[in-house]
C-alpha cells in the first residue's frame, strides 16, 4: 500500500468512528453495555464464520480458474486474494480498487499478467451475474417492503439494479454481438472528445477497445469451459448466500428470534445493491442508514438496532479490511515459470 492508500484507510476508520459516535447519540450507554454483555456469542461466531466462508469461497473460485492455467498456484495465494480485494474495495470509490489490487497480488505470485487478467475478468463476470440473479429474486420478495418504508431507498434499489443489469447486458453483447457492440461503443464515446484533449481521448478509445477485444477472447474460452463455469456459478451463489445471512445471525445473537429468515436475507441483498451506488468508499453513511431504516421493523429497541448496525458493519466491512492488511503482509508463493 502506498502513502495515499494508508491515508484513505485511516480516514475511513475515522469516518467509521464518527458514524458510530453519531449513531450512539440517542442511545443509553448503560443499556448498550448490558446488551453487549447479554449477546449470544455462539450466534456471533456463526456470523463471523459466514464472512470467513464468503472470503474463503471466493478463494475457491480463484483456485478453480487457476487449476488448468497454473496447477502449482497454491491455496495460500488463492485465499490471499479475496481479503486484499476487500481492503482495496473498501478504500476506493465505487469499490474500484479491488480488481487492480488482485492483479498486482497475482503478479507477485509469478502469474502472467494476461492470465491473471483473464481469471479476474471471468470471476468478475460470474460475480456480477450471480448478484443480478440474487437481486431479482430479492426484489420480488422485499421491494414492496422498501417502497412502503422509504420511497427514496426504493429509487436507489431500482437504480442499483439497472446499473448492474446494464453491466451484464453489455458483457453479453460483447460475447454474442462483438462487432456491433464495438461499433456502438465507439459511437457512444464520441461526445467525450468535446470535453477532453484529443490525445487523452485517443488513449481512452484505444484502452476501451483493447478491453472489449480482451473480454471477447475470454468469452470464447467461457463458452468452451461451460462445466468449469457452472461450478464457479454454484460456488459464487453459495459465497453470496453466506454473506447475505450475516444480519440474521446478528439478530439471533441479540435475542431477536421472531424474524423471517427469507425477508432478512432479501433485505440484505437490497442493501448490498444500495451501498454500491454511494461514491464514498465502503458506502460510508449510506450503508449504516440503509441498515437502520430497513431493519427497524425487526428490531424494536433503538439500542439493539444501533448495536446490530455496528456489529454488522464491523463484520461486513472492517473485518475484510483488517484481513486484507494481514494478507498483504503474507509473502506469496511463486508459480513455476513456463
Amino acid at each position: 500500500m502506498n502513502r495515499r492508500n494508508w491515508l484513505v484507510l485511516i480516514l475511513m476508520m475515522l469516518i467509521g468512528v464518527g458514524i458510530i459516535g453519531y449513531s450512539l447519540r440517542t442511545v443509553n450507554l448503560r443499556l448498550l453495555v448490558r446488551e453487549v454483555n447479554t449477546l449470544n456469542w455462539g450466534w456471533m461466531l456463526v456470523a463471523i464464520l459466514c464472512i470467513c466462508l464468503y472470503l474463503g469461497l471466493e478463494g475457491v473460485v480463484v483456485k478453480i480458474f487457476m487449476k488448468d492455467r497454473h496447477r502449482d498456484f497454491t491455496w495460500k495465494d488463492a485465499l490471499r486474494l479475496p481479503p486484499i480485494e476487500q481492503l482495496f474495495n473498501g478504500i476506493t470509490p465505487f469499490s474500484t480498487g479491488g480488481q487492480p489490487a488482485q492483479l498486482v497480488a497475482m503478479l507477485q505470485s509469478g502469474v502472467d499478467g494476461g492470465r491473471a487478467s483473464s481469471v479476474l475478468l471471468m470471476k468478475f463476470v460470474v460475480f456480477q451475474a450471480m448478484i443480478v440473479i440474487n437481486f431479482i429474486i430479492s426484489l420480488m420478495i422485499g421491494f414492496h417492503y422498501i417502497e412502503e418504508k422509504l420511497h427514496a431507498l426504493a429509487i436507489l434499489v431500482v437504480l442499483g439494479f439497472l446499473i448492474h443489469l446494464a453491466v451484464i447486458v453489455g458483457l453479453l453483447m460483447v460475447m454474442y454481438w462483438y462487432r456491433f457492440t464495438k461499433r456502438a461503443m465507439n459511437l457512444l464515446i464520441r461526445p467525450v472528445a468535446i470535453f477532453i484533449k484529443a490525445e487523452r481521448y485517443e488513449k481512452m478509445k484505444i484502452r476501451l477497445n483493447e478491453m472489449v477485444d480482451s473480454f471477447y477472447q475470454e468469452s470464447l474460452k467461457m463458452k468452451s469451459e461451460y462445466r468449469m463455469m457452472g461450478r464457479v456459478c454454484v460456488v459464487t451463489l453459495l459465497q453470496l448466500f453466506f454473506y447475505y445471512m450475516i444480519p440474521y445471525f446478528i439478530m439471533l445473537a441479540l435475542g431477536i428470534h421472531h424474524i423471517n429468515f427469507v425477508m432478512v436475507v432479501s433485505l440484505h441483498v437490497l442493501i448490498f445493491m444500495i451501498i454500491s451506488l454511494f461514491p464514498i468508499p465502503g458506502g460510508a453513511g449510506g450503508a449504516e442508514y440503509s441498515f437502520s431504516v430497513l431493519f427497524a421493523s425487526f428490531v424494536h429497541s433503538n439500542t439493539k438496532l444501533v448495536l446490530a448496525m455496528i456489529l454488522w458493519r464491523l463484520i461486513t466491512y472492517y473485518f475484510g479490511m483488517v484481513a486484507g492488511m494481514i494478507a498483504l503482509m503474507i509473502k506469496p508463493d511463486k508459480v513455476a515459470t513456463e
